[in-house]
């Protein structure tokens, strides 16, 4: 929740009638030390005060595109129809799928195929995946569709990630995820999600540490107003505000980086099938396609294979589809072809909607048997939930449901931005903005309850350095001018 302003505990719709206090004498200490809550509340107010305030505007940001988001999945549908769906006679089959991907690349013959995704239903179209076309961005793959009662090519298009993202939903992604300015663009995101738990945190303690009977006022007017209206929504959001921040973080540059570290050490790595039918192969680590949402690798990647021209036995796509499904991998699959003549097809679900999909297989081109299986249900747990969390953050796990909680999620964060701001207008009496919580208020908390969270946030600003850093920086700014004050005889406290 950003910028909550200072309002103080007594602090309810009665204020605005009242007329401010006078503040303290220059150097003036309170009479007595407060204990408990009393004590720790106004350092907590001042750093939901002063966070809100600072990282508001990348917070606001990030709502909005996580708002255009969150609708591009079904905008994308719309705008692309023609190339998604096809008209269904009455008594049609779907044809072989190698003559699908003949027809693809006598349309486009330049380029390596690097993943086919048969048709997932009826109606839906065939995508024949082409790495290295010239002009298409080394990052994407260029999709062509094909229609799979006729081996008609109804376009072709620009894709990204293992989602099978279209240019337009592309363009919103890299708005949200870097505002397209590549890598130094990536540091606001992380930003935001490094900050939003602190933010929805402090806000939460704020408001239920407030006496029940000023958080059910009614009839308020001005700014008791608006804090009920910033409290009340910031607590019905603060577990989704804490999820975004969390699986937000788990593809960010350096707490992303973290965190893989971290399942490294623990043997909890997403594994992957191992695409070799050479004995005694190692299996794999799929590090590729879990962060394929927000800036991760295409999950599709170049190889030999199907019309690339290998002159090595190969009982074809059908055949290692079939072998596929044989072993139970229905729904939406992407068959990736071997990469040279020791490596073996890859056969993988790719639903991301529950329940998730997930499987693998590796089959030999030579007799098209399968050599080995892997099972999402053999993920280790942090896979598991790393995938989960992914998956319900760029919304395709619930499905419209998910998005539509997204959305609300979005829109809910930016209305908490807006009052935000204004209470600190309105602490100003409509005429400027209010002043913030004195300097200082750390010196009336005990030291049992200021040690426990400063080393609990040394040790998180270490791992998530775009908390750590700017909380560090703040600190000392904060100290230097609180010195400066003090020196000119001007230092105030809470």
């Amino acid at each position: 929740m950003p910028a909550e302003p200072t309002v103080l505990a007594e602090d309810d719709g009665r204020q605005q009638a009242e007329p401010s206090k006078p503040p303290r004498a220059s150097g003036a200490r309170p009479a007595a030390k407060r204990s408990g809550w009393a004590s720790l509340r106004p350092l907590v107010l001042r750093l939901h005060f002063y966070a809100g305030l600072l990282i508001a505007p990348f917070l606001l940001v990030a709502a909005v595109t996580g708002l255009l988001y969150a609708g591009s999945y079904q905008v994308e549908k719309y705008v692309y129809a023609d190339e998604l769906r096809v008209p269904i006679a009455a008594g049609e089959s779907e044809l072989p799928l190698s003559r699908q991907v003949a027809a693809a690349r006598e349309a486009h013959p330049r380029g390596t195929v690097s993943a086919i995704r048969p048709a997932p239903e009826e109606g839906a179209t065939t995508r024949v995946l082409l790495s290295g076309v010239p002009g298409v961005d080394p990052d994407r793959t260029l999709a062509v569709f094909v229609n799979p009662y006729t081996a008609e090519v109804r376009g072709a298009l620009e894709q990204y990630g293992a989602s099978g993202a279209l240019p337009l939903r592309t363009w919103i992604d890299g708005l949200h995820r870097d505002l397209h300015l590549g890598e130094p663009g990536r540091l606001y995101s992380e930003l935001a999600a490094s900050w939003l738990w602190v933010i929805a945190g402090g806000g939460l303690v704020l408001w239920f540490g407030r006496r029940r009977s000023q958080r059910k006022r009614r009839n308020t007017t001005g700014r008791g107003r608006t804090l009920s209206l910033h409290g009340a929504v910031g607590v019905w959001t603060a577990v989704g505000l804490f999820f975004l921040s969390a699986t937000g973080l788990t593809w960010s540059t350096y707490a992303g980086q973290s965190v893989a570290d971290l399942r490294e050490a623990l043997g909890q790595t997403t594994p992957a099938v191992t695409a070799s039918v050479e004995p005694g192969a190692e299996p794999g680590a799929d590090g590729a396609g879990e962060h394929s949402e927000h800036g991760g690798a295409s999950g599709s990647g170049a190889s030999a294979g199907a019309g690339s021209g290998r002159e090595v036995a190969d009982v074809g796509l059908d055949a290692v589809l079939k072998s596929a499904r044989g072993q139970g991998l229905s729904g939406p699959v992407e068959i990736v072809p071997p990469a040279d003549e020791a490596s073996a097809y890859v056969v993988k679900q790719v639903q991301r909607s529950w329940p998730e999909k997930q499987d693998s297989v590796a089959v030999d081109p030579a007799n098209g048997e399968v050599t080995e299986v892997l099972r999402f249900a053999d993920y280790p747990v942090l896979a598991k939930l790393t995938r989960w969390g992914i998956d319900a953050h760029a919304g395709s796990l619930f499905g419209v449901a998910n998005q539509i909680a997204l959305a609300a999620l979005a829109l809910g964060l930016i209305l908490l931005i807006v009052w935000g701001y204004r209470m600190w207008w309105q602490r100003g009496r409509g005429a400027s903005f209010g002043r913030p919580m004195a300097r200082g208020a750390w010196r009336d908390v005990p030291a049992y309850l200021l040690v426990p969270p400063m080393v609990a946030v040394a040790v998180l600003g270490y791992f998530v350095p775009l908390l750590g850093i700017p909380l560090a920086a703040f600190l000392a700014v904060d100290v230097v001018l609180g010195e400066i004050a003090y020196r000119r005889g001007r230092r105030t406290y809470a």
